[in-house]
């Protein structure tokens, strides 16, 4: 994240309970078969939606407005925006999903016969060819001009149309030339973040508007289908290749070779439709994809947008988001190393610090002399003095390089505050505050971990405690004995005593489950978290996103089924920290617990949230459904595997469940196998 404002831009008993059953089904499942197609895609900000052949809509990837919760029925269309989705019902009504704090899911009544969703509002085409427009109306971006079109593309601030002439007109924001349409007749537009392409009727791609990293420099020939990204373009050449260019920091402009039918630009990530009906995805996110080199580390640290690992030998070695020369590692041995912000600190074996990357606020410049440890933030960096002294330098702007004096054994820095561990095992942090971020408890501590907006610690019983933001869940550590804890944005990890990992906060949507298995470090980025096992192997996953991870069913929609189990039942328990946990017991087995699988306390009322695919014998099965109902209960249901969701007479956990007992609904007969 290179500056401060892709930061704020990137920025969800009955009384036949009463023998505590949760779910019941009587009626076999509608589907669970692989036999459907994709036949058309669509990419948004942080997500992807498919559009199946029988009219039902999968979604995946980031979906904490609920952008990806697909309601269950068919459609005849989806428009993925930046959060939110929206869909055209057979009838011709329209139906969204998603964020609706500037009222662009809000769709009105009547029959459509196409759908554009973008950032913050929606257009649709009536069947009369008159467009209308609905959401945030900046820039006069949904005040359709009069008139009939044949088409509609809703940009970022901008929002473009195809007149029956071949013209194409265009509204809303045009700082950037992004509605200053070329005369001539064309095919096809798309409008993008700040940019709009077209497609000519001879087949040549035109482009108009913000060009700082030469998404509108469509290169020669002829194309079948052109679709513009936030910042990168894409085209479908005769032949079925796909071609892209502008900003291709996170690989979303390295389109796969091999024939495709279709391709759909996003913010960060490209989806393609192979011929065969597969989805294939490329790019990741706004910060990088986050697989690690081999080979064998002593040490690894998460960034904000990029992971640093140190060799046994010394060389560091980073990977990831690379647009302020982060991840270009400094050559020679080193003993440590912190990736913070858009830089990254090294500490050499002579005790000398030095850093690269982004040093707009000084946070490169590190003081001579000798320091035992570096701890690098936002936009400030930290050090520790063998004398136990810290000293900071970088931005400064809320007191977080002001560092106090006296002897300190560790230091940690977060977004804009930081914190220090006295000998004596009391934290003490400076700089931002207005989370309470800074105001330590007065306990003792074992290690102290700085995030964005809040802090956690490990207490000398082995005991986890947080305080600060928590809007997500951060701050509300399980119970038990860990040995170190690292930070992130919105989600936090932590290493047990046994070794293995455990991670809360904003992780529902299945990339921040880790690994299993027992490891020796955990470090925690932005929307990324990685572990070092004893063998020095170096492990990360995604938290936030997981927009290009396209679903295997997808990946490969011909793939059987055989030997998927027809039946099984839900289950769930209560935790003591408020959430609930799920699995799935088939008829024949053990249980089985998806990644994602806890529904977290707080969540917004009525509101599905899905965990991650159950997978029975390698089989991908469906996935559990839940939400928060407005009297407490937490409603279950089973979505089978290309199926629509089902709802059987008993599927509640009670207000009064007790902690920690699993809750087992009644058989549930799948079709297929």
């Amino acid at each position: 994240m290179p500056n401060r404002a892709r930061r704020s831009a990137v920025l969800a008993v009955a009384a036949l309970l009463v023998v505590a059953a949760i779910i019941a089904l009587d009626a076999p499942g509608a589907a669970g078969q692989r036999g459907e197609r994709v036949v058309a895609i669509t990419v948004g900000g942080d997500h992807a939606c498919a559009l199946l052949n029988s009219g039902a809509v999968e979604c995946w990837g980031r979906n904490d407005y609920g952008q990806t919760d697909a309601p269950d029925g068919q459609f005849r269309a989806v428009s993925a925006g930046s959060w939110h989705t929206c869909g055209l019902r057979e009838s011709g009504a329209i139906e969204c999903w998603g964020t609706n704090e500037a009222g662009q899911t809000d769709a009105p009544d009547g029959v459509f016969s196409a759908i554009g969703a973008s950032w913050s509002h929606t257009c649709g085409l009536r069947e009369s060819g008159a467009v209308e427009c609905w959401g945030r109306d900046t820039f006069g971006k949904t005040e359709a001009p009069g008139g009939t079109f044949g088409s509609v593309s809703a940009g970022g601030s901008h929002t473009c149309g195809l007149r029956a002439s071949g013209e194409v007109e265009c509204w809303g924001y045009d700082g950037r030339g992004q509605a200053g349409a070329p005369d001539g007749a064309f095919n096809a537009v798309s409008a993008g973040g700040r940019h709009s392409c077209g497609l000519r009727l001879s087949g040549a791609a035109e482009c108009w508007g913000d060009n700082d990293y030469g998404q509108m420099d469509a290169p020669g020939g002829s194309f079948s289908a052109v679709s513009a990204g936030f910042w990168h373009t894409c085209g479908l050449r005769p032949s079925g290749a796909v071609e892209c260019w502008g900003h291709g920091g996170w690989g979303q402009t390295d389109a796969p070779g091999g024939e495709f039918s279709a391709v759909s630009a996003g913010g960060g990530h490209t989806c393609g439709l192979r011929a065969s009906g597969a989805v294939e995805c490329w790019g990741g996110n706004e910060y990088g994809r986050p697989d690690a080199p081999g080979g064998s580390f002593s040490a690894v640290s998460a960034g904000w947008g990029h992971t640093c690992g140190l060799h046994e030998n010394g060389d560091i070695v980073c990977w990831g988001d690379n647009d302020d020369g982060q991840a270009n590692a400094l050559g020679g041995a080193f003993s440590a190393v912190s990736a913070g912000g858009p830089d990254t600190c090294g500490l050499r074996p002579s005790g000398a610090v030095e850093c690269w990357g982004h040093g707009g606020w000084g946070q490169t410049d590190a003081p001579g002399g000798e320091f035992s440890a570096v701890s690098a933030g936002y936009h400030h960096t930290c050090g520790l003095r063998p004398d136990g002294a810290v000293e900071c330098w970088g931005d400064s702007w809320y007191g977080q390089t002001d560092a106090p004096g006296g002897r300190f054994s560790a230091v940690s820095a977060g977004g804009d505050h930081t914190c220090g561990l006295r000998a004596s095992g009391a934290v003490e942090c400076w700089g931002g505050n207005w989370y309470d971020q800074s105001d330590a408890p007065s306990e003792r501590f074992s290690t102290v971990s700085a995030g964005w907006d809040y802090t956690c610690g490990v207490r000398d019983n082995g005991a986890v405690q947080c305080w600060g933001a928590n809007l997500y869940g951060q701050a509300d550590a399980p119970g038990g004995r860990f040995s170190d804890i690292s930070t992130g944005r919105v989600y936090t990890c932590g290493l047990r005593e046994s070794g293995e990992i455990e991670c809360w906060g904003y992780t529902f949507d299945g990339q921040a489950q880790p690994p299993t298995g027992k490891y020796v470090q955990i470090s925690s980025g932005t929307y990324h978290a990685c572990t070092l096992s004893d063998d020095g192997a170096v492990s990360c996953w995604m938290i936030y996103n997981g927009a290009a991870d396209v679903p295997a069913w997808l990946r490969e929609p011909s793939a059987a089924v055989a030997g998927a189990p027809t039946s099984g039942r839900i289950v769930a328990r209560r935790l003591a920290d408020g959430r609930t946990e799920f699995g799935w017991l088939p008829s024949v087995g053990e249980r089985v617990l998806p990644r994602a699988r806890y529904f977290p306390t707080g969540a917004t009322v009525d509101r599905w949230r899905r965990s991650t695919p159950v997978e029975v014998g390698g089989v991908e099965i469906g996935r559990i459904s839940a939400r928060l109902l407005v009297d407490g209960r937490i409603e279950f249901a089973f979505t089978p595997t290309g199926g629509e969701r089902i709802l059987p007479p008993l599927r509640y956990v009670p207000t009064d469940a007790a902690a920690n007992r699993w809750l087992r609904s009644t058989k549930i007969e799948l079709s297929g196998g």
